[in-house]
């Protein structure tokens, strides 16, 4: 509906006889003739117009795409070929489903339409909303984060260690190689130096707010606990965080760091792993994922350290919200003024 009320207001008002005012008058007289009617300001209109001519010749052609694709398969695909799914924008154009497309709010919409540009773009963020059920505020920080420009960029080995290609992809779409942990404040977890803040008190952050956590890191994630014991030989080993993700079928095993990666963390986590699938898998799961996540790595330093290892490795980095931009730092209230205003 809303589709063809913009093409409507579009015809008319940019080619057709219509004045500077006629939207507004319009939406005075819907508000005037049906009394509580919602959703028909002169400002919803112009997006209902800016939506039609956004969408209206993309429409066109991915409806077209989709038919092609739809009698195309993916079972057999090689290295170089997800590699090129991965990296390509014609991957998520041939992806395209119109009902995915219909099933997402109009709010939705109007966030997407006016925050990102490239068609590519538009699609991934519609995508990832309507699989994720992302809330407007969620989708608002995920196109802010620019998660699009993050995808597929995680330093991993996941193409040599993954012998299933199907799972490769996922394994690959799953991770972004840069997360904000805007729930960890460092700068209020204590009077001590922030170089004195250790992986274990970042970790505790992410245990008490797993939820966010879970949300920010992607979707399927369930949480099965942190500093798990794993023992082999009398040696004690203990993981910083344990989830398993329903999509991929797999432990996922976080390993956190204060600093810069180090090709040390690698061996630790590969330890880990081996013995999380000796101990912890079940017979039905895929082979457990290994993240590290740093607060910096040289992803062409990392690819090349980890190629020879035999499990399936990504580094990642994040940044806490003391890592925010000193020109909106002083834009935004502080802490104590936020909590006052609540």
């Amino acid at each position: 509906m809303y589709y063809g009320i913009g093409k409507y207001v579009s015809e008319n008002s940019r080619e057709g006889f219509w004045g500077k005012a006629a939207i507004e008058t319009i939406s005075r007289q819907l508000q005037a003739e049906l009394p509580g009617l919602r959703g028909f300001s002169a400002a919803n209109i112009k997006f209902m117009r800016q939506f039609y001519e956004i969408w209206s010749v993309d429409l066109k052609s991915l409806t077209a795409v989709s038919e092609i694709s739809d009698t195309q398969s993916l079972t057999a695909v090689s290295e170089i070929d997800i590699l090129q799914l991965v990296e390509s924008d014609n991957a998520i154009e041939e992806r395209f489903d119109l009902s995915m497309f219909v099933s997402l709010g109009f709010t939705h919409h109007m966030i997407i339409v006016r925050k990102v540009g490239p068609l590519t773009e538009r699609l991934f963020y519609i995508h990832q909303a309507v699989i994720n059920k992302w809330s407007k505020e969620i989708l608002t920080a995920r196109i802010d984060d620019d998660l699009y420009n993050h995808r597929g960029e995680l330093a991993h080995n996941f193409i040599q260690t993954i012998p299933d290609n199907r799972q490769t992809l996922k394994t690959i779409g799953m991770f972004k190689d840069e997360y904000l942990l805007d729930f960890i404040n460092v700068e209020e977890l204590g009077e001590r130096d922030k170089e004195d803040i250790d992986e274990r008190v970042i970790e505790q952050e992410i245990v008490h707010n797993v939820k966010k956590f879970i949300m920010t890191f992607g979707r399927d994630f369930a949480f099965v606990g942190n500093q798990y014991k794993l023992e082999v030989f009398g040696v004690e080993h203990f993981p910083d965080l344990i989830f398993f993700n329903r999509e991929l079928n797999a432990l996922v095993i976080i390993e956190l760091k204060k600093g810069a990666f180090k090709p040390s963390y690698l061996g630790q986590l590969c330890t880990y792993l081996r013995l999380a699938d000796d101990q912890m898998r079940k017979p039905h799961e895929n082979p457990s994922i290994g993240i590290v996540l740093c607060k910096s790595a040289d992803k062409k330093y990392v690819e090349y350290v980890i190629q020879d290892y035999d499990k399936p490795m990504g580094v990642a980095t994040y940044k806490t919200s003391d890592e925010m931009p000193e020109k909106l730092k002083r834009v935004l209230p502080g802490v104590e003024d936020l909590k006052k205003l609540l």
